[in-house]
Order: structure tokens, then sequence, then C-alpha cells
């Protein structure tokens, strides 16, 4: 069974040709992102020349799929920040899913390290971490959970980064008035704290990997990062609270509070490293 729906998906789910226009508006460039989700276009928007991102649902995909794919454009219909892409429209096309935004030109954070090998000291990845903070906290404030804080999912462009796809963000839902506030609220708060403290792991994750970029590994053995990495307290004690080795942090408040602490530390260290050069 599992052959045949491959075989299925194969011909099914081929990328939009270069050149077809969609929607009498919408040329397709080039496909610049394929997952097992969805198909990412880069398309020039022929009214005014602009490029915009067109995403399509592989056509492939079920309901579950195809529920997934309107959350996510319901969820981007709430976000309006200059460092996240902004939804046009929604709109299907032959019996297949689209959904329009705004082209975000930069440099992928993961073909930054991988593939031109850059590398980013402590106090460059802690200004990274604050950066990407505040775009959490502009989601959080609006019960929004990005829930795949990755570094795929994230651009550079001029040192300012910006978030995309919110292929697997929720939105917290009020509570339908007919549920009782004693049976619903209490599983919903649980909901929410793990959809809350997911995002912080994430945050942790990603400091850990852009300190690592730095390291070199001198011993067979693989240690800790605790013991690989040489890091102000302020730092550890921030990623230990983020990776829930201590007490996990309850909000972004408190984590930025923790960052500029660390980011304090490193920049004075950053300031003396030049005055002895």
């Amino acid at each position: 069974m599992r052959a045949i729906r491959k075989f299925y998906q194969f011909f099914v789910d081929k990328p939009i040709k270069k050149g077809v226009v969609l929607k009498d508006r919408y040329e397709i460039l080039s496909v610049i992102g394929t997952g097992s989700y969805g198909i990412v276009y880069l398309c020039r928007y022929l009214k005014t020349n602009e490029n915009k991102v067109i995403k399509q649902l592989r056509p492939s995909k079920r309901r579950k799929e195809v529920e997934m794919f309107e959350n996510e454009i319901s969820v981007l219909r709430m976000l309006n920040h200059k460092n996240i892409p902004i939804l046009f429209e929604a709109f299907s096309n032959n019996g297949s899913l689209f959904y329009v935004m705004s082209f975000i030109e930069g440099d992928n954070l993961e073909d930054k390290i991988f593939l031109r090998k850059n590398t980013f000291n402590e106090n460059e990845s802690l200004l990274i971490l604050s950066h990407l903070l505040e775009l959490v906290d502009y989601l959080h404030k609006k019960d929004i959970y990005h829930q795949d804080l990755r570094i795929p999912n994230m651009l550079l462009k001029n040192n300012e980064l910006f978030l995309i796809d919110f292929g697997l963000s929720k939105h917290k839902v009020a509570v339908a008035p007919f549920h009782s506030p004693l049976r619903s609220l209490p599983n919903k708060q649980d909901e929410i704290l793990e959809m809350k403290l997911q995002d912080y792991y994430d945050l942790g994750e990603i400091l850990l990997y852009l300190l690592y970029t730095t390291y070199s590994s001198k011993n067979k053995k693989a240690l800790p990062w605790t013991e690989e990495l040489s890091l102000k307290k302020e730092t550890v004690y921030l990623l230990k609270r983020l990776l829930q080795i201590k007490e996990p942090y309850s909000n972004t408040s408190e984590i930025s509070t923790d960052l500029k602490a660390a980011l304090k530390v490193t920049e004075k260290r950053k300031l003396t490293n030049r005055e002895e050069d």
C-alpha cells in the first residue's frame, strides 16, 4: 500500500514548471523549497513586477494536511511584522491549494553555517537569539506558538533576522462559552504551557547550535556541551533554563532579563579584546 502511495505521489506532486501563470497574475520563476508537506515557489506578481513567494500544498495530501495548511494561512492572517512574511492571499487552482506571501531576500541561516562556513562567537550568537526572542515574544503576545524554531526557518539580511515557515504553528483558541471552565480550562492551560516551553527549548537548541560553530573537537570522546564549550556563566545559566536542565522559564520577559545579562558580559569581553589588540 505504501509503495502505491509513493508511486501516486511521484506523479501527482510534480512541481509547477517555470513560466506557468497562476490566477492570471503570478508567474512561476523557480522552485525555492520542497518538503513532505508543501512546495515553495519564487514568482513574479505581474501587476507590479514584484517578486512574491507562493506555497503550494502537495496535491497528494489528505484531510489532515489540508487542515494544517489552512491553519498556517489563518495564523499568517493574524501577523503583521516587518520580520515575518506578510500574507497576501490564498486560493485554489485545479484542485490545489496555494497561498501568496511577501518575498524576503536573505541568507538562510542553515546555508550560512554549512555552505558558507560562517561561525558565530558567544556574543554574536546571543545577539541572534535576542532578535529571535523579540519575534517569539511578538507571537506569544498574540497567543501564537511557532513550534518549529530551527535554523532552516531563519533568514539573515544585513544582520537583521527574519522568521519564516509557520506550518506547525498553533494558535490558542479561547474556551467556547458552552464549555465548562472547570473541565476544559486546566487542560487548555497545560497545552499552552507545553507549547510555550517547546518554543523556549527550541531557542536553547538554536543558541547551542550557533555556539558550536566555533568549536573544534580536540577529544575523540564526545563530552557534554558544558565541558566542550568555554562560555560565560551567564550564558550557561541561560542555556540550562532554556533547555530545562534548571527551572524552565515562565515567560519571555524572564528570558530577556537573563539574555541581557549574558550580552552585557560578552560585550564587555569584546571591548577588552579590542583594547588589547
